[in-house]
C-alpha cells in the first residue's frame, strides 16, 4: 500500500498544550475527513503496521516511533489532553505527495465532443485534459460539473485522459 507522510506530527513532531508545555499522554485522534469514523494511520513507510487509535503521546508529547503515514485518503486529525481536553481539529489533510485527482478515460470519435466524468470537477483551474498524451490547453475544452466539452471533437481513436478534482 502507498503511504504519504502526514503533515500533521509526520516526522519528530512535538505537541504542546495551550500552555507551552509538552503534551504528555496526549492522544490524537484520526478520522475520515469530515466524519467521526476511525480512520488507520501507519507507523512507517511501509505502511505494513497500524497506530492505535487515537495514537496516546509519550511523556516528551512525541508520537510513539516518531512518524504517523497516511493512505492516500483525506483525514480529520482531533488532538486533546490525557482527560479527553480538544485542543485543535484539522479536517482535511492529505498525506504530503498524495495524489487527490480522479483520472477518467475515453476514446475519441471524431465527432463526440461532450463527455461524461466519473464525478464533478471543480472547474478548468482543476482539470488537465491530455489527448494522445498532448496536454490541452484550457481554451479547448469548458467544465461545468461532471461535463467536459470540447470546442471540436477529439480525432478517431485518439487516447482522451482527463486528470480532475
Amino acid at each position: 500500500m502507498a503511504v504519504f507522510l502526514s503533515p500533521v506530527g509526520g516526522v519528530a513532531a512535538q505537541f504542546f498544550d495551550n500552555n507551552g508545555n509538552p503534551l504528555t499522554g496526549g492522544k490524537i485522534y484520526t478520522y475520515a475527513a469530515g466524519t467521526t469514523t476511525n480512520q488507520a494511520t501507519y507507523t512507517s513507510s511501509s505502511g505494513a503496521t497500524a497506530h492505535s487509535n487515537p495514537i496516546i503521546l509519550d511523556s516528551a508529547g512525541r508520537v510513539p516511533g516518531g512518524e504517523i503515514w497516511l493512505s492516500a485518503l483525506q483525514y480529520k486529525f482531533v488532538t486533546k489532553t490525557s482527560a479527553d481536553v480538544t485542543i485543535g481539529t484539522y479536517d482535511n489533510v492529505s498525506g504530503i505527495g498524495a495524489a487527490s485527482y480522479q483520472v477518467d478515460n475515453f476514446t475519441g470519435t471524431g465527432s463526440q465532443t461532450v463527455f461524461t466524468l466519473s464525478s464533478a470537477s471543480l472547474g478548468e483551474n482543476f482539470t488537465f485534459v491530455y489527448i494522445n498524451g498532448v496536454y490541452q490547453n484550457k481554451n479547448t475544452y469548458s467544465v461545468a460539473s461532471a461535463t467536459l466539452t470540447f470546442s471540436e471533437a477529439p480525432p478517431l481513436t485518439s487516447l482522451v485522459e482527463v486528470m480532475y478534482n
